[in-house]
């Protein structure tokens, strides 16, 4: 199998500076990584994308927030001191926007949304199985403001892209990025035809604070948000039980037409901004499990791949979670020395708890949970 990967040079501009932990020099060591790993020929080719257009920012953005963010970050390129007004509270004192280096930070925005739009249309009508984006997976960012190092919400874009303009019945949205992906959440929390199922740290101990067993949605879409958050430290026992009990059937049941994935390396247990336990392996877990569901439920699969904030780490975890989605065959070794602590997964007897929590939340609105 021939795997599209989405990726173009200037996404380094999505960059916040010196200091921060997002950075952009993940999007010039993983191409390295990956073309050091697995030959291209019959794996993989990359393609780049078009940037994305007003009117595809406008599917979810208001245009107020896209000019104001547009005319920001126009002005700290030319070091001007911005001085734009904005009714919205969030911007009385521009303290919630997102800031970065002197640069194109914006415009590496829009190419993150033009990246899943050119994925959807790919597996839409270009007879593509698996699409796979390097970068964007900005799932904190609502559409009149950003929030979390996010802009613009790519992951909320691709799914109301399917729905609204593809004329998709049913999307799955599965993030395991470490933080809850409330931007994406917010988007289709009373709306049926996105499944949003989400495994993240425990909302008490981590950004952004929401997220937990028995916030399932409301309205229409009660029952189609699906938060799995797991404690400190959960590793791989932890994450193969969500997948077993929690996400696969409810896929099954659900039958998605396209399931979008994102996330990166930050649930991996040396990430640094979070405290889960995953290994590598874990990360290559995830890829074939997504791959298994994509297969059996006979529906296309677009991953989007950008967090984590160790790069010692980012791109081992980059190439498992696309070498178990795409079946590279590739073993990719633990970057970093194993602490005894994360060893054995020494908290799946609590991840079994909160797993029976979260059925008992969801039963009346799934078979498979009753």
């Amino acid at each position: 199998m021939t795997v599209t990967i989405l990726y173009r040079e200037e996404l380094r501009e999505y960059d916040f500076g010196v200091g921060h932990p997002f950075r952009g020099d993940r999007y010039e060591i993983f191409p390295k990584v990956l073309k050091a790993n697995v030959p291209a020929d019959g794996n993989y080719h990359i393609v780049a994308a078009d940037t994305c257009t007003e009117d595809d920012l406008r599917l979810i953005c208001s245009q107020e927030y896209i000019d104001f963010t547009r005319d920001y970050y126009r002005a700290a390129n030319l070091g001007e001191t911005f001085s734009g007004s904005m009714d919205f509270p969030r911007y009385q004192s521009l303290d919630n926007l997102p800031r970065g280096k002197p640069g194109k930070l914006e415009e590496a925005a829009r190419m993150a949304i033009g990246q899943v739009k050119k994925a959807a249309d790919l597996v839409m009508n270009g007879g593509e199985e698996f699409v796979v984006c390097i970068g964007g997976n900005l799932h904190h960012a609502k559409p009149n403001y950003g929030e979390g190092f996010c802009i613009y919400n790519d992951n909320a874009f691709v799914a109301k892209y399917l729905v609204e303009k593809c004329g998709v019945e049913r999307v799955m949205v599965l993030d395991t990025d470490a933080h809850q992906g409330n931007g994406t959440c917010d988007y289709f929390y009373t709306d049926p035809r996105v499944l949003f199922v989400d495994l993240h740290q425990d909302p008490t101990t981590l950004y952004p604070g929401v997220g937990f067993a028995n916030d399932i949605g409301d309205g229409a879409g009660k029952g189609f948000t699906v938060n799995v958050p797991l404690p400190v430290y959960a590793g791989i026992d932890s994450y193969r039980m969500a997948f077993e009990r929690i996400v696969e059937p409810v896929a099954r049941e659900f039958k998605p037409q396209v399931i979008v994935r994102n996330g990166g390396s930050d649930p991996h247990f040396a990430d640094g901004l979070a405290n889960l336990g995953l290994p590598i392996g874990g990360f290559k877990m995830i890829g074939e499990k997504v791959r298994s569901m994509t297969q059996k439920c006979g529906c296309t699969e677009i991953d989007i791949i950008g967090s984590g904030y160790n790069i010692a780490v980012l791109p081992s975890v980059w190439l498992a979670l696309v070498s178990g989605l795409a079946n590279f065959g590739v073993d990719v070794a633990e970057p970093v020395p194993v602490p005894a602590a994360f060893e054995v997964d020494s908290v799946a007897d609590e991840t079994e708890k909160v797993i029976r929590q979260l059925r008992g939340h969801l039963k009346d609105y799934w078979n498979c949970f009753k």
